[in-house]
């Protein structure tokens, strides 16, 4: 294991210590001063905030490519807040990274 390798793997379990289930209404003030990113489905929240929080530029550029990474939408934070969904959310500053839940388990 070399220190990059470790640096990473105390910053993941960090992240995952920080990583928790929130209702979409308590990050309203975050989604007005335009600081919650939207992680796809797909992605793994834990995942995109370690190469958020490591400044792996590549990777982000790939996954806003994708639209797999994106600001939380108008459209989107409307039907959150009307759901009274809860998300997952971790932060990575500036930024609040929030993925749905899956309804099944919420």
């Amino acid at each position: 294991m070399t220190a990059n390798d470790d640096t990473e793997e105390q910053t993941r379990a960090r992240l995952n210590r920080e990583t928790a289930k929130i209702p979409w209404r308590e990050l309203q003030r975050f989604f007005a001063g335009g600081a919650t990113i939207a992680v796809d489905p797909e992605l793994g929240l834990l995942e995109v905030a370690v190469q958020m929080s490591l400044d792996n530029a590549a990777c982000i550029a790939r996954w806003m490519a994708e639209g797999q990474l994106a600001k939380v939408s108008d459209d989107q934070a409307r039907q959150w807040l009307e759901a009274d969904a809860l998300v997952w959310s971790v932060v990575i500053r500036p930024w609040v990274l929030v993925q749905e839940t899956d309804p099944a388990t919420a």
